[in-house]
């Protein structure tokens, strides 16, 4: 059942989403993950956020020294002028006296005065917020785990009466697991660091729901940055499916009106055929409505684009100039799968893009293969992207490039037909020793569409579109034949 206790913002607003809202307050949370996965640095936006709204905030470290955690935070822009501290990691002059050093030399007389500082500074400060760091160092003080659990239940409880909020990290391992502090905690989250990605799952939260599975994170020079997983369910804005027009007669005809609003598009070919083109001519057309659209390009330079579609009539600088259009170039090997998918949502419920087309799947494909996704994980990763864009409203065209340019003819390399409502491909064609190109439709499925091809050419004045390739057979092979019923000034009308 939901709660509808106070929320408090950890400072990370990807994160609060995560949480639907944030933590509960007055609860207590458990960080754990491996070195390096951002433990401290997720409690150092928890304590930062309790700063800049004023409340007494309190970091108990055991592991790294108080001096260099706040220094190194100050260099990463944390503000933690008023944090208060209570410093228990080891001291050099453990080191310099020769003595031999243990975390805590007799549990019998270390951790009486341990417990004592931490309860005494807590009634002192009354704080708001507590950042345990290094929590699990505090076995060391007890005799065994029964103990260490009835100390650390002691410390939450009496925290807690104290109305404060308590995240509590700690770096487990198999010699020394943390499953204790996972039983008593009240949430618990989890950063994972494997190949290069971080992640970051919430197993545990008790009386609200989360948005399950692992989300992209990222360490940058601010602390830490999470992009959500996209679940397509929880978005839906209702569109009238009108058809939208290219704005080239004869694809219309092909299309019976156009594509419809609120659907996916692929537009498969091979290299050069002219893919790009005709997705930026849907683009073109949106623009005269004034709506917005967006590039995503994976291979191609902005600048490039550009100049080729300048080059063909299309004005994709007065598109940009009025921004209408927005091209984003992104390399693959350095975004995340729910990286790129926060790109196309800040786009969508922020600048109200209304078509967008991502150029092309296979470099697209390459953010997946860098992040270790399956061929499934992947195909399911954009059936969820293009839901939440059909939900939305949105139109999407995807570019898919095939390997064969002519031969045998395959609508896509990839499993990814099924997520088409309209199939459009473009096809080079040998005819008399010369080399020719052919669009047509394949699938559409929110009406019918012209079963005959036509002749596709890109010219300095933009696409033309002949009229349909009746005279013809075994197009779809590449090397088409003549039709004996047909006069031969019949064909080279369409031809």
């Amino acid at each position: 059942m939901e709660t509808k206790e106070n929320r408090i913002s950890i400072g990370i607003k990807e994160f609060n989403q995560i949480l639907n809202g944030g933590f509960i307050s007055e609860r207590a949370y458990l960080v754990r993950g491996g070195p390096g996965t951002g433990k401290t640095t997720l409690g150092l936006h928890f304590l930062e956020e309790g700063l800049k709204n004023n409340e007494n905030c309190l970091l108990i470290t055991m592991t790294e020294p108080e001096k260099k955690l706040i220094k190194d935070a100050k260099k990463r822009g944390f503000d933690l002028k008023s944090l208060y501290n209570i410093d228990l990691s080891p001291k050099s002059n453990f080191f310099e006296s020769g003595k031999d050093y243990n975390m805590f030399p007799s549990n019998q007389v270390e951790q009486k005065p341990i417990i004592e500082k931490i309860i005494k500074k807590i009634k002192a400060i009354n704080p708001d917020r507590l950042f345990f760091d290094g929590v699990i160092q505090l076995k060391y003080l007890s005799a065994d785990s029964f103990q260490f659990r009835k100390q650390i239940l002691s410390l939450i409880q009496f925290t807690l009466n104290q109305e404060t909020t308590i995240l509590l990290s700690s770096e487990a391992s198999k010699s020394n697991p943390d499953n204790d502090l996972q039983f008593l905690a009240d949430g618990v989250i989890n950063l994972k660091f494997y190949k290069n990605n971080r992640k970051i799952y919430i197993s545990k939260f008790r009386g609200s729901s989360f948005k399950q599975g692992e989300h992209t994170l990222k360490l940058t020079n601010r602390g830490l940055k999470i992009f959500p997983k996209l679940r397509p369910s929880i978005h839906d804005k209702n569109s009238f499916h009108e058809s939208l027009s290219a704005g080239v007669d004869e694809i219309d005809k092909l299309l019976h009106g156009g594509i419809e609003r609120g659907t996916t598009s692929i537009i498969s070919g091979p290299s050069g055929v002219g893919k790009t083109t005709l997705g930026i001519q849907f683009m073109k057309e949106a623009s005269s409505r004034d709506e917005k659209s967006v590039v995503y390009t994976f291979e191609e330079s902005k600048e490039i684009l550009i100049q080729r579609s300048e080059s063909i009539n299309i004005p994709i600088s007065k598109m940009l100039n009025k921004n209408n259009l927005s091209i984003k170039h992104i390399n693959p090997l350095n975004y995340s799968p729910d990286e790129i998918s926060m790109k196309i949502r800040d786009d969508i419920e922020k600048n109200d893009a209304r078509i967008i087309m991502i150029d092309s799947m296979s470099g697209y494909k390459l953010a997946f293969q860098n992040s270790s996704y399956t061929e499934n994980q992947m195909i399911n990763y954009i059936h969820s992207l293009t839901e939440y864009l059909k939900n939305m409203g949105v139109t999407v065209i995807l570019i898919n490039e095939i390997k064969n340019i002519t031969g045998n003819f395959k609508a896509t390399d990839t499993n990814i037909s099924y997520l088409a409502d309209n199939i459009i491909f473009i096809r080079y064609l040998e005819m008399k020793g010369k080399l020719m190109k052919a669009i047509g439709v394949l699938k559409k499925r929110l009406s019918d569409f012209e079963n005959f091809m036509r002749k596709f050419k890109i010219t300095k004045k933009g696409i033309k579109v002949g009229a349909p390739l009746t005279g013809l057979r075994g197009i779809l092979s590449g090397t088409p034949e003549f039709i004996k019923d047909y006069s031969k000034k019949d064909i080279n009308k369409n031809v």
